[in-house]
């Protein structure tokens, strides 16, 4: 017997919130944590406490689930109750400026003791000078000027001495100090030399030589001289700046606990200052070679070898970080190297040093969005290279292309500890687990966000809970008992499904937030649920120029559309449109056609390429139901088109299998099908009818061409009988069907749907194998082993018949 339409009771779930104590959401408390989320929190909950590497976590969660929201949160909480990382800080090594040092320091001291060394290096500046302007020092200097001018004009003097003995002297001239012969005291000409007695002369020119020896040996020593000089000066520069630096050094030093490795290199720093004190009185006397700046630079250039520079200070009384980097380029996540234009050239050091994501987030909690990490250049391989080796190295893509006009250096790596947090979907982790066998490794844990969870008495309160939260948290009037009951409907609407509902937190604000304007504009202290249903109703009123077009198409019969009468092989099948955020039914005319011919079914969508992969895996399972449904034991002589009439794009999904099969079987039986009657619903190869996606929409977008062409009493919707509880109608689909104006159907079987739309019992064997008298199944069959008659007698008795 054909099934009964389902009452009115069936299509459509309402929620009771009687039983709850609350008037609105004004009485009801905040949910902690997100609801139905169970399995998911307690895999971010394991690996934020898990401290082995490779168990950092990847999230996946549809859009507007509330995940980013609630792992946050909850690592917020677990970060308070972890101690603050210490803080890093880079310095100048003195030995070797482009390869700058890390320094660790306790957690917070990393900016008061960069502090401390620029107020040291401004207390120098400030009494350096003062320092070497002294009397004390004006005397030492002196000293050691006039000694070494003594030493210099002592060698110079016996050079003379030797000269006088041999009747000769030392004459300067514009080439330099000469020896020449002296007659009466007075250099000897050149015309009255060579006027002497060959003899004389002989033995003046062996004294000349003579003499030009000790000169050219004392003319030698005056540049050892002159750095002996230069270094004890340095010497004494040194000597009196050393008390000052080391008084210096004290009071900044004055109660800091530093660590050994900090502690090491301020000693450094205290030989480094002494050993450049110059640059603090003549700054022109830099050294090139990683000294002091030249004067000729910036003016604070010179004094930029002894600063600090903090790349991380972390609040040693608020706990472990937790960081979003919402655009995790490769600078962004490791850190970058400055540069400055000077001269043409690009310059940097120690102090242009930039922290990335993973510096900020060290020893916490870092969260990134895949699908941004991955679409950056170089952000995923750096971002294992610092997992793996547990340490952030900063450089550029583009190192190794660097020009001479560009000068880097290479900051030693700081060492890493941080749990990092991946948020994406299924698609990119599977794409990931397949591509990368590095993510496996270390990204063990994975928190799934269901987009779902179950409508019962048992979660009622607590999605109302969640109602309440969302209202308080996002400053919206207090939602009354009925506004929070249709709020919770349309969550088991939106998933279709009236024992689900949505798990999407994001789409349950969205829908909250446009009721409260609604009622805002009402002046209702307490939104209502009328608010919520006109705001639904506006929202789709906003979206739907495409579904009234296509609607008013058929209504003016330019899409042909049946809804009442009969007809041979014709059936209006039901298709969902996706129109933006809108989904929408939309019934379409399929048709079927026969002949005698080679057990051939014909999918035309198909043969011109229209159809996908999943319609025609439908259209191979309606064959195998034909071909093991009737006439089993006779070669199938059938030749059928099917085709979806007026359709112009594609058609994919075997939703529309059950309607075509039935469009087959009218065709084959000449029984008529009810026009006033839509289906949906996919078949299996033994005839059993199977659940398809969108039946509200489905329903509703039949129901509305009947409606505005008049409902008769005879017009429905055929769906399987598992999408029954899948239901949750429009009010006047409801009332329609409360009135017996519309009806809808479940189906089992294409039995019981065949039966619905010819009225004519689809009969089943009898004892002797054959269907009974009339039914649409003999009458099937019956056309079948026609055609494979006819086809053997066309082709005769030879071996193809």
């Amino acid at each position: 017997m054909a099934p009964d339409p389902l009452p009115a009771e069936a299509l459509y779930r309402r929620t009771d919130l009687a039983g709850l104590d609350f008037r609105s959401t004004a009485d009801l408390d905040d949910v902690e944590t997100l609801v139905g989320q169970d399995r998911a929190l307690d895999a971010v909950r394991f690996a934020a406490r898990m401290r082995s590497r490779g168990y950092n976590l990847f999230v996946m969660g549809a859009k507007g689930s509330g995940k980013h929201a609630a792992v946050r949160n909850y690592l917020n909480e677990r970060a308070a109750a972890l101690p603050s990382p210490d803080d890093w800080v880079y310095v100048n090594d003195f030995e070797d400026a482009h390869r700058p040092r890390c320094l660790r320091l306790p957690p917070g001291q990393g900016p008061g003791f960069a502090r401390r060394l620029e107020g040291l290096v401004k207390d120098l500046r400030d009494t350096v000078p003062g320092l070497f302007e002294a009397e004390d020092y004006r005397l030492k200097r002196e000293a050691i000027e006039k000694r070494f001018a003594e030493r210099s004009e002592a060698r110079f003097k016996e050079v003379a001495e030797e000269a006088t003995k041999r009747d000769l002297a030392l004459v300067r001239t514009q080439q330099g100090l000469v020896v020449a012969p002296v007659e009466d005291g007075k250099p000897m000409p050149p015309e009255k030399f060579q006027a002497l007695p060959a003899e004389r002369r002989s033995v003046l020119q062996a004294a000349i030589e003579e003499v030009q020896g000790h000169l050219r040996a004392a003319l030698h020593t005056a540049p050892i001289l002159e750095r002996e000089r230069q270094a004890a000066v340095r010497a004494l520069d040194r000597e009196e700046a050393g008390a000052l630096v080391d008084l210096e050094m004290a009071e900044a030093r004055d109660g800091l606990e530093l660590p050994a490795e900090a502690a090491a290199w301020l000693q450094l720093l205290r030989d480094d200052l002494v050993d450049n004190v110059s640059a603090f009185v003549r700054p022109a006397e830099g050294d090139e070679n990683g000294g002091v700046p030249a004067a000729s630079g910036p003016p604070e250039a010179r004094f930029r070898r002894w600063a600090v520079n903090v790349l991380v200070s972390n609040d040693a009384t608020r706990g472990a970080p937790v960081i979003s980097e919402d655009h995790p380029t490769l600078g962004r996540l490791i850190g970058r190297i400055e540069h400055r234009a000077q001269m043409g050239a690009m310059l940097t050091d120690f102090t242009l040093i930039r922290p990335g994501a993973l510096h900020v987030a060290n020893g916490g909690y870092l969260l990134l969005d895949a699908q941004k990490l991955l679409t950056n250049a170089h952000a995923w391989d750096a971002l294992k290279r610092a997992l793996y080796a547990e340490r952030v190295v900063i450089e550029g893509p583009a190192e190794s292309a660097a020009t001479a006009l560009m000068v880097s250096i290479q900051p030693c790596p700081i060492p890493l500890a941080v749990k990092v947090v991946l948020f994406g979907d299924q698609r990119v982790q599977a794409a990931l687990s397949a591509m990368d066998p590095d993510f496996t490794d270390l990204f063990k844990v994975a928190a799934d966000f269901d987009d779902v969870m179950d409508r019962d008495a048992a979660h009622d309160l607590l999605y109302a809970r969640l109602v309440a939260t969302i209202q308080r948290r996002s400053a919206l009037r207090p939602f009354d008992r009925g506004a929070v009951e249709r709020v919770i409907e349309h969550c088991s609407r939106l998933v279709s499904d009236a024992r689900k509902l949505t798990a999407r937190v994001g789409v349950i604000a969205d829908v909250m937030r446009e009721a409260d304007y609604v009622g805002r504009d009402r002046r209702h202290r307490v939104i209502r649920a009328e608010d919520v249903e006109d705001a639904l109703e506006a929202q789709r009123y906003r979206s739907d120029r495409v579904e009234r077009r296509m609607r008013e198409q058929i209504l003016r019969e330019t899409v042909r559309i049946a809804t009442d009468g009969e007809a041979v092989g014709q059936v209006n099948g039901l298709a969902v449109l996706q129109a933006g955020q809108l989904a929408f039914g939309r019934p379409t005319r399929i048709s079927a056609r026969v002949r005698v011919g080679r057990g051939r079914v014909i999918d035309i969508e198909r043969e011109v390429e229209l159809g996908g992969p999943l319609h025609s895996k439908g259209m191979l399972i309606l064959q195998g139901y034909l071909a093991g449904t009737f006439a089993p034991d006779v070669p199938v002589a059938l030749q059928a088109s099917v085709v979806f009439e007026q359709s112009y794009g594609g058609v994919d999904g075997d939703s529309a299998s059950s309607t075509e099969l039935y469009a087959l079987l009218s065709a084959l039986s000449q029984l008529p099908i009810r026009q006033g009657i839509a289906v949906t619903g996919s078949v299996d190869q033994m005839g059993m009818v199977q659940a398809i996606g969108g039946v509200n929409e489905k329903v509703e977008g039949f129901f509305e061409i009947c409606n505005a062409r008049g409902l008769s009493g005879g017009q429905g919707v055929m769906i399987p009988r598992a999408n029954v509880e899948h239901l949750m109608l429009k009010p006047e689909v409801i009332e329609a069907c409360r009135r017996g104006a519309f009806r809808i159907w479940p189906i089992d079987s294409v039995d019981d749907g065949i039966e619905v739309l010819t009225g004519v019992p689809a009969g089943e064997r009898g004892p002797d194998g054959r269907y009974p008298e009339g039914s649409v199944n003999r009458l099937v069959e019956d056309r079948l082993l026609g055609f494979a008659e006819a086809r053997r007698k066309y082709l005769g008795d030879g071996d193809e018949a």
